[in-house]
C-alpha cells in the first residue's frame, strides 16, 4: 500500500486526467482519500462500477452527489456496456482544458481499490487483453504504462486500500463487496453484519431468494435460517453457520439477491 501510494505520487505531474473506479454498491466506502487528497483540480471522471449489481435508484444520487464536484464528472458503468466504456475517453478529452499543449501525449491515471474491476476495463479501453484480472483483490502489483493511441497514454496503478477504514461500517461495506480478502475476515461476522442491513432495507430480497415468509428479528437468526434452508447442516443436525455465511456473501457478491447498495450520499 506505501509503495503503491509513492508510486502514484512520483507519477501524478505529469497525468492531465484521472479515472477513479469506486465499487456502485459503497461509492463512499471505495473512494479512496488518499486519491481525493491527490486529483486537487485536476479533471477526473469517477466510474461507478459494477452498477448492475447496485441499486439503480441510488446509484442516480451518487452520480449526481459526484457531479456536484468541481472538475468531476461520474458516470454508472457495469462491464458489459462495452461501448459506454470505450466512450469513457472521449468523455475525458472534453474535460481537458482547451489552451493545453497538442504536442505532448494525455496522460491518463486510472485507480481504484482492489477487486472494483480495474483490470476489466483496462482490457476494454485497450481493446486487448493487456492487464490481468480475476475476481480476487490485489491482481495488479506494480504500476504499468499502456498506449492507447499515438496521443494517449494509460497509467494504471496497483489497487491499494487506505491506512484506517473508518467508521467501521465503511471496513464491512469492503469486506461484504470482496475488496478485503476473505483470509483476513471473519465470513460469519461479515455475513451478519450483512443481514442486519439487508433486513432493515431489502427484507424482500430475503425473502424471494431463500423462501421466508418472515424475517427474523435477530441477523444470527436470519443466518440460521438460511443455513437450514440450504441444507447446512453438521452432524446431531446443527447448522453449518460458517458455511451458510460463506453462501450468503457468495450469492450477495453474485447479484443473486438482486440489485442491493449498501449505502446512500449523505446530502
Amino acid at each position: 500500500m506505501n509503495k503503491a501510494h509513492r508510486e502514484i505520487k512520483k507519477a501524478y505531474s505529469r497525468i492531465n486526467l484521472m479515472i477513479e473506479l469506486v465499487d456502485a454498491r459503497c461509492p463512499a466506502s471505495s473512494e479512496n482519500p488518499l486519491i481525493s487528497q491527490l486529483r486537487g483540480r485536476k479533471p477526473s471522471l469517477i466510474v461507478l462500477n459494477k452498477a448492475d449489481l447496485a441499486d439503480p435508484n441510488i446509484t442516480r444520487q451518487w452520480v449526481k452527489h459526484f457531479n456536484k464536484m468541481e472538475n468531476v464528472q461520474a458516470i454508472a458503468l457495469d462491464k458489459g456496456q462495452t461501448g459506454k466504456i470505450k466512450g469513457l475517453l472521449k468523455k475525458g478529452r472534453g474535460m481537458l482544458p482547451k489552451d493545453r499543449s497538442k504536442e505532448r501525449a494525455i496522460h491518463v491515471m486510472i485507480m481504484g481499490i482492489p477487486n472494483v474491476g480495474k483490470s476489466t476495463l483496462i482490457n476494454i479501453l485497450a481493446g486487448r487483453n493487456i492487464a490481468k484480472t480475476g475476481n480476487v483483490p490485489a491482481v495488479t502489483r506494480r504500476q504499468q504504462q499502456i498506449r492507447l493511441s499515438h496521443d494517449m497514454v494509460l497509467v494504471d496503478t496497483p489497487g491499494f486500500l487506505w491506512h484506517k477504514l473508518s467508521p467501521k461500517e465503511c471496513g464491512y461495506n469492503l469486506a461484504i463487496s470482496g475488496a478485503v480478502k476473505d483470509a483476513v475476515v471473519d465470513q460469519v461476522e461479515i455475513a451478519v453484519f450483512a443481514l442486519e442491513y439487508f433486513a432493515r432495507h431489502y427484507p424482500s430480497a430475503l425473502k424471494n431468494r431463500y423462501g421466508l415468509t418472515e424475517i427474523p428479528n435477530e441477523p444470527m437468526d436470519i443466518l440460521t435460517a438460511i443455513g437450514k434452508r440450504r441444507g447446512c447442516m453438521l452432524k446431531g443436525g446443527e447448522i453449518d453457520i460458517q458455511k451458510a455465511a460463506e453462501i450468503t456473501i457468495r450469492e450477495y457478491r453474485a447479484g443473486k439477491l438482486g440489485p442491493i447498495s449498501l449505502e446512500k450520499p449523505r446530502i
